[in-house]
């Protein structure tokens, strides 16, 4: 069965920033819903590549030698190895494409990750 998904219903499911949520599955990838607000922590995947779609709002990805800078309807892919630190100044929604073994805050264990993530 195919499943319609409407975004602003299911951004509308949670509150919490930095704090994915499955939405789908394609193949081996999950899409992830998560609110972006505030800095979140430098880290890599040393795996996978990341990819960032803007549904709402703007954010930044630092970069240690640089930043990329993303507006509602852009995207970017932060390669596997790419040490990066999103930041949002508002509250931004975002969608992740990433492989299913991809742990939130790659290669940084804290607060802040997520290992297992709540199906919306």
């Amino acid at each position: 069965m195919i499943e319609k998904v409407n975004l602003s219903e299911k951004f509308g499911l949670f509150r919490e920033h930095w704090s994915p949520k499955i939405a789908g599955e394609v193949n081996d990838s999950l899409v992830k819903l998560v609110k972006f607000k505030g800095d979140f922590v430098w880290h890599k995947h040393e795996e996978e590549d990341e990819m960032f779609l803007v549904v709402k709002g703007r954010f930044k990805i630092m970069l240690r030698d640089g930043e990329v800078e993303l507006d509602e309807g852009e995207f970017a892919i932060v390669p596997r190895g790419v040490e990066h630190m999103p930041v949002a100044e508002e509250e931004a929604h975002v969608i992740l494409f990433e492989p299913k073994t991809v742990l939130n805050t790659g290669d940084v264990v804290n607060e802040r990750t997520v290992a297992e993530l709540q199906r919306i």
